[in-house]
């Protein structure tokens, strides 16, 4: 704004030289005077190219060719600004009373070159008559009290070089339309502009334009639009910069926004807002500190409420939050359902995790209920960590399947997209939760479980079809419906019914998306079971052999059936395995039976097999060979 009021001062000094010398000076004497006079009071060199007018009817006013004005001296960029050509007009009357009243004020393609050197000093401070410095008042006089009725800047340009901070901004196309018609009065604007890849409209009012310049706290509202949707600011601000007052959004394409504002390639999960509405008490403090009290935002389907601190002084922008809400569904996490039971598999879309790197922070949630990849909990408080595009996500409570789980997440898209934690749960509904979770319906109980896992990929296909890790189970009193244990051992019926159980544990590996177990044991009022086997998380199969024991049974030895599940999850096969059954529960008959067969087929051919290494198959072939032979050599005599 201070480099404004310098350029009006040149403005300024222009007309009053042309006003004096109108009719005793030619056009380009009055413009030689006028680049003189702003050259001694700025001490850049200033240029002015081409041919230089002087009107008095209908408007007083001057039009010039290429202006140029020359940067400090310690810059190595290239002017400060340039223009092609400049267009005053101002009212004869107010200039012979003393105030400059510009009529019409029209810039041609300006360009202004803002910098910032490594030492701190800055080119636009210009030491222009008249003007106090930035952030100081102005005084009881001020030599350019000015009025603008209009003024029009087309086709601009506008950079902004920290060479400390290693910044390098530029705003073009820019247009403006500003309307100021009483020098410490109200001032009204639009303007144009293109700073990302989309075209930003701003519009504004200034209740005191003249105190804004000079520093001063200054009511104001502002309002930015963009293909994608606007905010608003209403409240006063000043040029350190400092804000406070009333902000809205109103987003219906949040990511399109954002590139207007030079913030490309951000793809917003469903439920972090997509389509985003808010409205907070705003306050911007000078350190580049930004905080929002009493928010309200609405994020797609989600509604939140709270408070946040922004700081924007760093590289990366850092985010303390406080946020309530209502139920949360951020099943957007993964691409879209994951209810994993149907036989489509897991969802191949991509997982966009870009918005982990766009800020670093702590945020603090409360909700009555969260939704993510497919599961659904009750009242929550969570932590998230964010440091450099990772992600901790701390579960301080979470209720849920009639239980409660603790532990935390980790999300990393450092190098492409992880995911991991640990997690323990305590009393869950082991149906409800395996229903959600694969789709699994057979199971009914409570249960204690605890869990490590790792997966990767960009899609929750290739994250589950990765995961590896370990875990345990243990279960009270539950049901495994679809069979019954008691019908299968009485009757080998397999199908239909419910098995009842008092007790069930295991523990598990993880691999390549596959669950590994070998010490399932199962307790039932009148057997038990063991198990062991591949539990596909990734590929949505099973083969596992399940095998029950009735103790009590075939002289106190027990009675086992082994009973294979293999196939889909959605539909696998259960049978029981006959041979292991023989094999597991009359092995000593089977072999008692072996032996008198053997005795017998000896006996029957008069087999003498005196060699213990030499099997009853093995004596009959050599029995057979050598009748053979002596047959042969009967014939041959």
């Amino acid at each position: 704004m201070r480099l404004l009021l310098k350029f009006i001062g040149f403005i300024v000094v222009l007309i009053v030289v042309a006003v004096v010398g109108l009719l005793m000076l030619p056009g380009d004497r009055i413009a030689q005077v006028a680049v003189d006079q702003l050259r001694a009071q700025t001490g850049r060199q200033v240029v002015l190219e081409g041919e230089t007018q002087v009107s008095y009817y209908p408007v007083l006013g001057v039009s010039t060719g290429k202006l140029t004005i020359a940067n400090a001296d310690w810059s190595q960029a290239g002017p400060m600004m340039t223009a092609d050509s400049l267009k005053v007009g101002v009212d004869f009357m107010s200039l012979l009373s003393g105030a400059v009243k510009i009529t019409g004020l029209e810039a041609v393609s300006p360009s202004i070159l803002l910098e910032r050197a490594r030492d701190g000093r800055v080119n636009w401070e210009l030491g222009v008559s008249g003007v106090a410095p930035s952030g100081q008042p102005a005084g009881s006089s001020n030599a350019l009290a000015l009025s603008l009725d209009r003024a029009l800047i087309s086709s601009g340009t506008l950079r902004y070089v920290d060479h400390g901070a290693g910044t390098d901004l530029s705003v073009r196309d820019v247009n403006l339309d500003l309307q100021w018609p009483q020098y410490r009065g109200q001032a009204d604007f639009t303007a144009a502009l293109t700073y990302g890849s989309r075209p930003l409209d701003l519009s504004g009012r200034i209740s005191n334009l003249a105190a804004l310049i000079e520093g001063e706290i200054t009511p104001l509202s502002l309002r930015a639009t963009a293909k994608g949707g606007s905010v608003s600011f209403e409240g006063r601000a000043s040029t350190q910069p400092q804000a406070q007052g009333t902000f809205t959004a109103d987003l219906a394409d949040t990511g399109g926004f954002l590139s207007a504002l030079g913030i490309d390639g951000v793809n917003l999960p469903r439920g972090l807002g997509q389509v985003a509405k808010a409205k907070a008490d705003l306050t911007f403090a000078s350190d580049q500190r930004l905080a929002l009290r009493n928010l309200t935002t609405t994020l797609d389907q989600n509604s939140l409420s709270g408070e946040l601190d922004l700081s924007l002084a760093g590289a990366k922008p850092v985010l303390t939050a406080r946020l309530a809400a209502g139920q949360v569904d951020l099943t957007g996490l993964t691409g879209g359902d994951s209810s994993s039971g149907s036989s489509a598999g897991w969802s191949k879309d991509k997982i966009d995790a870009s918005a982990l790197g766009m800020l670093d922070g702590e945020i603090s949630l409360s909700a009555t209920g969260l939704s993510v990849a497919g599961l659904q909990f009750g009242a929550a408080r969570t932590l998230t960590t964010i440091d450099n595009a990772r992600a901790v996500v701390k579960l301080q409570s979470l209720a849920g399947y009639d239980g409660t789980i603790s532990g935390q997440v980790v999300a990393n898209n450092r190098s492409g997209l992880s995911v991991g934690g640990a997690v323990g749960a305590s009393g869950v509904d082991m149906q409800k939760l395996l229903t959600d979770l694969a789709g699994i319906s057979r199971f009914t109980g409570k249960a204690e479980a605890n869990v490590d896992f790792l997966g990767s990929g960009a899609s929750l296909h290739a994250i589950m079809n990765s995961l590896s890790g370990k875990g345990g189970i243990h279960m009270g009193r539950g049901t495994i419906q679809g069979f019954d244990l008691d019908k299968l051992m009485r009757s080998g019926v397999t199908t239909g019914g419910t098995t009842v159980f008092d007790s069930l544990g295991a523990t598990f590996t993880m691999d390549k998306g596959s669950l590994y177990n070998k010490d399932l044991l199962m307790k039932l009022p009148a057997l038990s079971a063991t198990g062991e086997g591949r539990i596909g998380l990734g590929p949505q199969d099973i083969d596992y052999l399940f095998t029950p024991k009735v103790d009590s049974i075939n002289d106190g030895k027990g009675l086992a059936i082994p009973v294979h599940i293999r196939g889909p999850w959605a539909d696998p096969r259960i049978w029981p395995d006959m041979e292991k059954a023989i094999d597991l529960n009359f092995k000593e008959e089977k072999e008692k039976a072996k032996k008198e067969l053997e005795k017998k087929v000896k006996d029957k051919l008069g087999v003498d097999s005196t060699n213990p290494d030499e099997s009853v198959e093995d004596a009959v072939k050599k029995k057979l060979e050598d009748e053979a032979k002596k047959r042969l050599l009967k014939i041959l005599q």
